[in-house]
């Protein structure tokens, strides 16, 4: 690859921290470029120029921008890392639904809790925690009897649902009930090139 790759990100957020890690873990030249959503740089123009909904993280591969962070670890997989996405239809397929948990009852579960108890976001608490519960036992059914989520290795399904789901405890969502999540959580933190992310990380004007 003759440059790096540059991926716009904020440090507390878990949607930047899944395409980041994937960098890592699959040894993707990149460049991490620190957006300060305090200061507002998400909201100013040559930001909402590569991304008109002012979010992180954003992928910059020479002319190609993309946003969202499960579109960016498909793009990654795809163009730099193989290895990562199935090459079948089935397999594939198999990994789409993981990312439709990742953006739906996992984005609406553990991160909206954490959001709630760390920063005192006004959302419903008692149904964030549910619906997270909802994505846990989904997990925990999907990682029976397998190390991975689709296959004998790990794949982006594996990092998409990675982040918000080890500091959901953060959201007062407890992993105690999940054995089975908590042992996929230790084999992905052992991976070679595993960066966490903060232990209050949420994602703040991510997607």
């Amino acid at each position: 690859m003759p440059n790096a790759v540059r991926i716009h990100h904020f440090a507390k957020s878990g949607h930047a921290h899944r395409a980041l890690v994937f960098a890592k873990l699959a040894g993707i030249a990149h460049e991490a470029v620190p957006v300060d959503l305090a200061a507002g740089a998400h909201k100013v123009p040559e930001f909402l120029a590569m991304n008109p909904n002012g979010q992180v993280p954003v992928l910059e591969d020479g002319g190609v921008v993309i946003s969202d962070s499960n579109a960016i670890l498909v793009y990654l997989a795809r163009t730099y890392a193989p290895d990562w996405i199935p090459d079948t239809a089935v397999g594939e397929a198999n990994v789409q639904r993981w990312l439709t948990l990742a953006a739906g009852e996992i984005a609406f579960g553990s991160c909206a809790a954490r959001l709630v108890t760390v920063f005192g976001a006004p959302l419903d608490a008692d149904f964030a925690i549910s619906t997270a519960q909802k994505a846990m036992q989904k997990l925990e059914h999907g990682l029976e009897g397998r190390d991975w989520l689709v296959r004998g290795r790990p794949t982006i399904a594996d990092v998409a649902t990675y982040s918000y789901t080890a500091h959901a405890p953060e959201g007062n969502v407890s992993l105690a009930p999940y054995p089975n999540i908590r042992a996929w959580l230790a084999r992905f933190e052992a991976l070679p090139g595993f960066e966490a992310m903060p232990a209050t990380a949420i994602g703040l004007a991510a997607e």
